[in-house]
């Protein structure tokens, strides 16, 4: 995706004022990640860089398989505990539960293993791999973290995990897999060998970026398998919406969610798209942060240019507004919006989308 093309906010990715590295995510296809992960480990070398670890702690499960095997009890019977609990049950069982399983509730043993487990839930049960994060340092990473060779062949883990190296500073690109675009390379590769090998050879970027007939069976939520648009949400909103083109797509992902629904902003969207209601603005100058979404800010990256218009915030400030919850709000939120941003109530409503819409 072009970032100019859809003048994307440079501050909502990367910001002066956060002081850390930028939280870097890429997709695979996941029949190929393991080619990017020793392609990495060739290119950087494995004494700089490795897997992220992260902490397994105990559940109720396996803090019952755990004190039942050291407690000495009948492997059969703390298999059956541990299997009639859920995640409800906050790793405890009470007597008619372990009557259930044909245990004495009265039992001492059985009253020392309700305890330790009680004890131990939370507590760290041991380290894994993290499903995608790897590290890359300027030096030896046996320098800065304790590292060890994975199970698998030609890996290499730190033992430590997103918290700490995040503490540290250290640089961590989330290598990871999406099962879609595996789909997508195969149904390439069917085209482009088989009953369509006359066509010009398709690749995923050279698809054409708007085909009307696509959008047709999106509005008639002919989307199963359709990657982000296949949940009965999106499906029951796809008709109503009627996506003509990408930025429609954008707009039906971001609105099926929580803010927005809970918001109050999906109805007034969709009345203003339809005509059903005049679109408005609280200031021409806002209108070009709002125009793409009909004056209802959607996306975190509008609020983020609402603040910066109307009240003049840095992009580094309205970065801060996201992440801490309102927490900066309060250090800037007596700066005066300018007259010419306002309307007869337009302030407050404003107020309120912008916080709905992520800030």
């Amino acid at each position: 995706m072009d970032p100019n093309l859809h003048d994307l906010l440079f501050a909502r990715f990367l910001s002066e004022a956060r002081n850390e590295p930028p939280d870097i995510d890429v997709d695979f296809e996941h029949e190929r990640r393991e080619e990017v992960i020793q392609y990495i480990y060739g290119k950087y070398g494995r004494d700089r860089s490795g897997m992220t670890a992260t902490v397994i702690s105990y559940r109720g499960r396996s803090a019952v398989r755990d004190v039942g095997k050291a407690l000495g009890l009948p492997l059969d019977r703390v298999d059956a505990m541990a299997k009639r609990l859920d995640w409800w049950d906050r790793g405890t069982l009470n007597d008619g539960q372990l009557r259930e399983c044909g245990i004495d509730p009265a039992d001492p043993t059985v009253h020392d293993l309700i305890n330790l487990t009680a004890q131990l839930l939370g507590f760290p049960r041991h380290l894994s791999q993290h499903t995608g994060g790897m590290v890359m340092t300027r030096g030896p990473l046996c320098e800065l973290v304790p590292i060890e060779n994975a199970s698998m062949e030609d890996r290499t883990v730190i033992e430590w995990d997103k918290d700490d190296i995040e503490t540290l500073g250290i640089l961590k690109v989330d290598v990871l897999a999406l099962g879609m675009l595996t789909a997508i390379s195969k149904g390439l590769k069917l085209l482009n060998t088989t009953a369509y090998s006359w066509l010009p050879n398709l690749q995923l970027h050279t698809l054409p970026y708007e085909e009307p007939l696509t959008y047709e069976m999106m509005c008639d939520a002919d989307t199963v398998g359709v990657f982000q648009i296949e949940s009965r949400a999106q499906m029951s909103m796809l008709p109503r919406l009627q996506p003509r083109n990408f930025y429609d797509i954008v707009i039906e992902v971001a609105i099926v969610r929580p803010g927005p629904i809970q918001g109050n902003m999906v109805h007034p969207y969709l009345r203003r798209r339809s005509g059903m209601e005049k679109v408005v603005f609280p200031s021409e100058a806002l209108a070009a942060v709002l125009k793409n979404t009909l004056g209802v800010p959607l996306f975190q990256e509008q609020a983020m240019r609402v603040v910066m218009v109307a009240a003049k915030f840095s992009g580094a400030e309205a970065d801060q507004l996201r992440p801490r919850d309102g927490g900066l709000a309060q250090e800037h939120g007596a700066r005066p919006v300018p007259r010419r941003h306002r309307q007869p109530d337009g302030r407050q409503r404003l107020h309120a989308q912008v916080r709905r819409a992520g800030l």
